[in-house]
């Protein structure tokens, strides 16, 4: 007598985990158990259309072995706001950031950078005053960024 009280606590149990999982209102065992198979199909349904979704992204349409980086450069009033973002870290990849900021003419003025798994780089870099050769524009900034991720030595 006790093993079958204790068999009909543990599924009563088990029911109430069911329909707090499931989100469900109902009390009798049948209406918990068709609420949790409801709360299955339109989770099912909810994969499917995330799958489809992430088929149809363009980021899956190209393929490639490389991490593509994103560089993005923005004018400040007196220099760049660049920042650096790749899925993966190559040694020495920020050191040849560096030298091209300094083959630019671009002083850091401050940065903030992470290697570990993925490699980030914030930087904000100001034009040096000997440099009058010419005017750094954003584009050549973000050129000679990707100039220097692609000639990377540790690439």
């Amino acid at each position: 007598m006790v093993s079958r009280e204790k068999k009909r606590a543990s599924l009563h149990e088990k029911l109430q985990i069911l329909r707090t999982l499931t989100h469900s209102h109902a009390v009798n065992k049948l209406s918990i158990i068709s609420d949790a198979s409801t709360y299955i199909k339109d989770l099912k349904q909810k994969i499917a259309a995330l799958n489809k979704l992430e088929i149809a992204s363009p980021q899956n349409t190209n393929i490639s072995e490389e991490p593509l980086p994103v560089v993005r450069v923005q004018v400040l009033e007196k220099g760049f706001l660049i920042n650096v973002f790749m899925d993966k870290t190559i040694p020495g990849l920020l050191s040849s950031i560096l030298e091209a900021f300094d083959e630019l003419g671009l002083t850091v003025i401050e940065a903030r950078a992470s290697c570990s798994s993925s490699f980030r780089l914030q930087a904000v870099g100001g034009e040096q005053e000997e440099e009058t050769d010419g005017v750094i524009d954003a584009p050549a900034v973000e050129l000679a960024v990707m100039q220097a991720i692609r000639s990377c030595p540790g690439k």
